[in-house]
């Protein structure tokens, strides 16, 4: 079955140039071209990843994302931005967003990232990989991509629980912030790793008892982060 993808950008030429390119690869893809049109789309066509614009009409792409998370809507998303501020990329992490593209951008690279979260959010764990893990009060279920904290089930985005999974079967060991990029985004050159430390960030709001000062996932100075084991487990009611 074709994996089916929603893009939604007010500029008809990119939206053309994106749906063309989707298709060569075999994507069902739709187009909408404001943010309150995605949820009629969302509920009738069903996507398995949205392409998302941040300035968009009705409602911005910030507002989607915002709106979409605190519905518990997990679908992928990788916004596009015409901005170059490093603050509205931010935002876009900050809200949901699983990854981001500036235009203008190569149709090829997004084909390739989106090609690399399907692949991650829908791949079968093998028996070993299936199994569940326990970090103190965390307990992870591969196969079936849910984290659970002191026995209740927590809201992570696609990302967040592969960032996580990833961590976890490392335990102990520093990852770069590279290698978090190649391991978790797929991404096979240097790509950009605010987007890393953007997603770290939200998984210790998760986690964690106190964010600024995490127990399990700790920054290595200049290098990037480890996922370290408690050494006794603690209530985190």
């Amino acid at each position: 079955m074709k994996k089916k993808i929603l893009v939604v950008d007010d500029e008809p030429s990119i939206s053309m140039l994106i749906d063309f390119n989707l298709k060569l690869v075999g994507f069902d893809v739709q187009c909408v071209f404001d943010g309150e049109a995605v949820f009629d789309s969302i509920r009738q066509f069903r996507p398995d990843l949205i392409v998302l614009d941040l300035m968009l009409p009705k409602m911005d792409g910030i507002q989607v994302c915002r709106k979409l998370r605190s519905q518990n809507n997990m679908v992928p998303i990788i916004m596009l931005t015409a901005l170059q501020d490093l603050s509205d990329k931010i935002a876009g992490l900050d809200n949901g967003a699983d990854d981001y593209m500036t235009k203008p951008f190569s149709p090829q690279e997004l084909t390739s990232r989106i090609q690399a979260i399907l692949r991650r959010t829908g791949a079968l764990p093998t028996a070993d990989e299936a199994q569940a893990m326990e970090i103190g009060p965390i307990r992870i279920k591969p196969d079936q991509r849910e984290v659970y904290l002191n026995e209740s089930l927590i809201d992570l985005t696609p990302k967040e629980f592969e960032l996580l999974l990833f961590l976890c079967k490392h335990r102990g060991k520093v990852l770069s912030r590279q290698q978090l990029l190649h391991g978790v985004w797929d991404y096979h050159f240097l790509g950009d790793t605010r987007i890393v430390d953007v997603h770290i960030s939200h998984l210790r709001d998760k986690i964690e008892k106190n964010a600024r000062t995490p127990e399990f996932i700790v920054t290595i100075r200049n290098v990037g982060y480890k996922l370290m084991e408690p050494a006794m487990k603690e209530s985190y009611a």
